[in-house]
């Protein structure tokens, strides 16, 4: 066809880096940039069932797209224990509050430094606070690759949250960024309730050649890759829709970002 062979010609002309890999695996790098207390952190771990052995042929747990879905998951666990209200002062600003008070196991100040409420005239809907809260993980790769970030697809959580995880979806071969958790809280008259250890959001990785595995590995914090990382760190102080400047991200962006770190 006319239209495809126009396609694979504009492909070609396009900067290796941009191009699908010719390796079975598709290569997804992360890495943490926390400046203090790294070791809270845990590593992305891909999701594992915990279901026994399938009694039966048909069983769910042998289902090829079941099987394939939850390969291709990864999960990050939540790094603190936290039990938070929202209120609002005697003057209406919001508040989040620690019930767990002196028996906490972070200290109020750096929960503070960590958690931050969304300005009020930000938020989605007038009766819903966003809070949110960064962390260090940032995901990279050498070829077009988007990050979707999910709530926790499949763990039971016996203390549902009392509202929604926002979602996302980041282009990780020019827009290496740090992730943030941002919430949504829909039911401000019950808790919420964070557990160290337990799941705390999904990752999933989108391919061009959704048949190659991805390999998600620990990277290195090149020269390279941190010139890129300042470049587009903070831009959503100064314009709206931060995407537009995606396309000066894939000009400026050099031939390679991605490398295995070396333990």
């Amino acid at each position: 066809m006319v239209f495809a062979g126009t396609f694979r010609r504009l492909f070609d002309r396009r900067p290796t880096w941009m191009k699908p890999g010719s390796s079975r695996f598709v290569d997804v790098g992360w890495l943490m940039a926390a400046e203090s207390a790294g070791f809270i952190w845990f590593e992305p771990r891909r999701v594992k069932s915990d279901a026994p052995a399938a009694r039966h042929a048909k069983s769910a747990s042998n289902c090829p797209a079941v099987v394939e879905h939850e390969a291709r998951i990864y999960e990050i666990a939540c790094p603190i224990d936290a039990r938070l209200s929202f209120r609002r002062d005697e003057k209406g600003v919001p508040v989040l509050g620690n019930l767990d008070g002196d028996q906490a196991t972070i200290r109020g100040k750096h929960l503070n430094s960590m958690l931050a409420i969304v300005a009020e005239r930000e938020w989605r809907h007038p009766d819903r606070p966003m809070i949110q809260l960064s962390t260090p993980y940032v995901m990279v790769a050498d070829e077009p690759v988007y990050a979707l970030q999910v709530p926790p697809l499949t763990t039971y959580n016996a203390e549902p949250w009392p509202g929604v995880l926002f979602g996302g979806r980041m282009p990780i071969h020019i827009w290496p960024r740090q992730l943030m958790w941002a919430f949504e809280w829909h039911d401000t008259s019950k808790p919420l309730v964070l557990r160290r250890g337990e799941p705390w959001f999904n990752i999933l990785f989108e391919t061009h050649d959704p048949s190659r595995p991805v390999r998600v590995f620990e990277a290195q914090k090149t020269p390279a890759l941190e010139e890129h990382m300042k470049g587009l760190a903070g831009v959503s102080n100064y314009v709206n829709r931060t995407f537009s400047l995606f396309k000066i991200a894939e000009q400026r962006r050099p031939a390679k970002l991605l490398e295995r770190k070396q333990k």
